[in-house]
């Protein structure tokens, strides 16, 4: 009887273990804090089924040496923990967390370029998610089964473009089981300079996804194929051909058992065959955007910033610490992704010192000095331009307009979506220029720009010219509301453009007339300064 109950025991043990670590998927690896507990808990539940099996009360447990040596080894580990974790904290190890991110010291109009209209993402994640469901919902074939993920909606460059893709799921337990034998059919792409929203459907389902279960859940499928990588946060990525891939970052312990995390492999997972493939860190393809996340590269730079002096200076004094403001963006350089964030004193007086570009990456980040206003508040400037419509002010995007670090917002409506645009200038940021679109939106904030004499009107140097001769062609048009006459005259391949409104005799004029003009070379057409 002795022999059959330890061995149900032991069955019971091996089962409550198995189920444990089947849904709980902890990392066997000395790093992860997960498979601690995990050993304490087998440890804790052989000491209660032993006491079960052998009926030990309370005040017998003394007596027990097995049962004093579970609770003995249960005391040592928790105690190896708890001092592992002490020692592998900032307050101990505060020079090692600091020298953690290397950051070099940028230069902001030859880093960050000045992007065309077609290029900037004017929407953020919110408004992503409404495009991603009015899409999904105008799919007739598609929307009683499936729904879109929302909380993916990872931003990307793709064929440098900045986008956001998310999969689709199963929209319930029932649906994945009446479909999972095709997997996920599709997956949601949205531009987000353009805001075009597409559904892309695959010729193969992806059979591995955060909606499967059991064994074609990502997260257990990866487990099972790397039981001892520690997972940071995964993302949903597409290659350049548009193939759907899980990149999982792998993270790296550099402080004792529990600290200095980053990342030191990354494995990638073909979301349709379930395929992986391992990287070292300075190995992955360039294609992919997210082997940092956001969320750990700006815990890096505060660790860098609050701790130049020690750790008991960022608590009590908190000479020169510096932290990231309460959010951040995207900004698309060279194909890679860049987080952006304001730097601030750890007491914040409404304004930054700095911002950080920080690539998703290679982790490889930049620090701009340059003074002015916190985010916040150049939202509230935003939103002060149309509080009669009652607009709302998105996370900032930091641009280069026109040699300016410059605040690009978009202000959506109760409905979240995108209305107006706003730049505030981010050294002076009651300087605020509101359009209807973003062309309108930086014409109006050059024009604040020159008459708060930021920037000057540059000296036209170009020589003036002369040129005469029969006309050729002849063609009106409107150029920012003016009419125009544009004009080509014999012997000459040159286009020559007269404004209507400063030489109003040109109406006069018709093909095969003699004309005298002095004009200025420009890019596409000449400008006409005087005609005779």
């Amino acid at each position: 009887m002795k022999t059959k109950s330890k061995i149900i025991g032991i069955i019971t043990l091996l089962f409550a273990a198995g189920l444990y670590y089947y849904v709980a998927l902890p990392a066997i690896n000395i790093h992860s804090a997960d498979i601690w507990f995990f050993v304490l808990f087998l440890i804790a539940a052989a000491g209660v089924i032993y006491a079960v099996k052998n009926k030990i009360r309370r005040h017998e447990i003394r007596d027990s040496k097995v049962l004093k040596g579970i609770i003995s080894l249960f005391v040592v580990l928790l105690a190896i923990y708890a001092v592992g974790t002490i020692l592998s904290s900032p307050i101990v190890n505060a020079k090692k967390y600091q020298s953690l991110l290397t950051v070099q010291e940028g230069e902001f109009t030859k880093d960050v370029e000045e992007l065309s209209f077609d290029q900037i993402p004017i929407l953020d994640k919110d408004s992503a998610i409404i495009l991603g469901e009015r899409k999904m919902g105008s799919m007739s074939d598609m929307v009683s089964q499936f729904e879109v993920d929302d909380s993916i909606y990872s931003q990307i460059n793709y064929q440098d473009r900045p986008v956001r893709v998310s999969p689709v799921r199963y929209a319930n337990i029932i649906k994945w089981f009446t479909n999972r034998s095709e997997g996920l059919p599709a997956y949601i792409m949205i531009d987000m300079a353009s805001q075009t929203t597409s559904l892309v459907k695959l010729e193969e389902g992806m059979k591995y996804s955060t909606s499967e279960h059991f064994g074609r859940n990502i997260y257990r499928h990866l487990r099972f194929h790397y039981p001892t990588y520690i997972f940071d946060e995964l993302s949903f990525e597409i290659d350049e051909d548009g193939v759907p891939y899980w990149v999982a970052p792998v993270a790296k312990y550099n402080i004792g058992l529990f600290g200095g995390r980053t990342v030191g492999r990354v494995v990638l997972c073909n979301a349709i065959t379930g395929e992986t493939e391992d990287y070292a860190i300075e190995d992955v393809p360039e294609w992919i955007d997210h082997a940092y996340s956001a969320s750990l590269l700006i815990e890096l730079y505060d660790y860098y910033g609050s701790l130049k002096h020690g750790f008991i200076n960022s608590v009590l004094s908190q000479k020169d610490c510096l932290v990231t403001t309460n959010g951040y963006n995207y900004l698309a350089i060279d194909d890679d992704v860049w987080v952006y964030t304001g730097v601030t004193s750890v007491n914040s007086d409404q304004s930054n010192v700095g911002f950080v570009l920080m690539n998703q990456r290679t982790m490889e980040t930049k620090y701009y000095k340059v003074e002015g206003a916190i985010e916040d508040s150049a939202m509230d400037s935003a939103e002060g331009q149309v509080q009669n419509l009652g607009y709302v002010a998105t996370f900032p995007l930091l641009l280069n307009i026109s040699g300016e670090p410059t605040y690009f917002i978009a202000l959506k409506d109760d409905a979240g979506l995108v209305k107006k645009y706003a730049m505030v200038n981010v050294q002076k940021y009651q300087l605020v220029a509101i359009g209807d679109t973003v062309s309108q939106c930086e014409d109006a904030y050059n024009n604040l720009l020159f008459s708060s004499g930021i920037k000057e009107v540059a000296e036209d140097t170009r020589e003036v010219l002369e040129i005469s001769g029969n006309i050729t062609k002849i063609a009106q048009g409107v150029v920012n509301g003016n009419s125009h006459y544009f004009i080509m005259v014999e012997g000459s391949e040159e286009i020559f453009d007269v404004s209507v409104v400063d030489y109003i005799d040109i109406i006069r004029y018709e093909i095969g007339d003699e004309v005298t003009m002095e004009y200025k070379e420009g890019e596409k057409t000449n400008t006409v300064l005087s005609v005779k």
